[in-house]
């Protein structure tokens, strides 16, 4: 290959890395929100899964062809430690900062069945850290940060991570508002004398003293045709 195929491949392959990593967060907030329902929540988790998986794929291109790329020669030390780089080290340093942290996610993702929920939890929301980081990292390191399809897709792609974030944020407010409403009127209701109790709980008294009613119906008419005299045969 060219040096101008190398340098193609490197900056198609680290925008489509962004656009996978930007998919994965929005699904991942899709899903965790529970506002989905068609497609089906599992779907959404599987290609959840699949997008997080071929970003690597993506990633591992966009590195391989840095190394190979002799325009500005990058070594292993100026791609995987951050501030080492003569080139733009800032830029470079959030690309290099997110990449750990979406292995972090990733390995963490694959071992969750022997993780503890909450350790899960905290260390899956550096995705959303990780697309932001992305985020800064084309614009500011990129060749076509300034090409206005690449702007365009990094403001809209913010917007809806940002608006499925506050809608996760006041959904899971809300349902933990009516859990502790629920548990509020449970312990009201074992408070309360009968003579408080609402109309549901008063229809469920009566139902109950009309079924009780019916059991001693039925136990007096079955003790009165065991005592009732029978008439011997002739």
């Amino acid at each position: 290959m060219t040096q101008q195929l190398w340098w193609y491949s490197v900056r198609a392959s680290g925008v489509v890395a962004w656009v996978l990593v930007t998919a994965a967060v929005v699904w991942g907030l899709l899903l965790s929100s529970r506002s989905t329902t068609r497609p089906r929540p599992a779907w959404v988790l599987d290609l959840h899964r699949f997008l997080g998986g071929l970003t690597f794929v993506f990633l591992a291109v966009h590195i391989f062809g840095l190394m190979f790329d002799k325009w500005v020669g990058f070594g292993p030390r100026e791609l995987f430690v951050p501030m080492e780089s003569e080139y733009r080290p800032g830029a470079l340093a959030w690309g290099i900062i997110a990449m750990y942290l979406l292995i972090a996610v990733e390995l963490t993702s694959l071992a969750m069945k022997r993780l503890t929920r909450r350790i899960w939890h905290a260390i899956h929301l550096l995705s959303l850290v990780v697309f932001a980081m992305t985020t800064v990292h084309v614009l500011t390191a990129g060749t076509d940060a300034r090409r206005a399809p690449v702007q365009a897709f990094a403001w809209a792609s913010c917007v809806v991570v940002v608006g499925l974030t506050v809608f996760r944020i006041v959904m899971r407010a809300a349902a933990a508002r009516r859990r502790r409403s629920f548990a509020r009127r449970l312990d009201a209701h074992d408070a309360l004398p009968t003579r408080t109790l609402g109309p549901l709980d008063e229809a469920i008294d009566a139902l109950r003293h009309d079924e009780s009613r019916r059991h001693r119906m039925a136990a007096r008419l079955g003790h009165h045709r065991d005592t009732e005299p029978r008439s011997t045969p002739r």
